[in-house]
């Protein structure tokens, strides 16, 4: 339970975030989302299930959009798709 607690914490945390003015288009605050937010789900899938998880996925990859977007590509290039 207070992992799903730290998961909400954490979403409404990367939103508000997000609507700060940042000069580096928030790529060094994306950084640190991800640092926090990995070890995070990983402890919120071991608490709470995968299908919280896989919720805690999709809510953060909205947020996160742009990094997902860039990670898909450079693995698209990798793979020579």
């Amino acid at each position: 339970m207070i992992s799903l607690v730290a998961g909400l914490i954490w979403l409404v945390a990367a939103n508000l975030i997000g609507m700060l003015p940042s000069k580096d288009y928030h790529w060094r605050n994306a950084y640190r989302l991800i640092v926090v937010g990995v070890p995070l789900l990983i402890w919120l899938m071991y608490e709470n299930g995968p299908w919280w998880g896989l919720a805690f996925i999709i809510a953060a990859g909205s947020v996160l959009r742009w990094p997902l977007l860039y990670l898909w590509r450079w693995v698209r290039a990798r793979v020579g798709a």
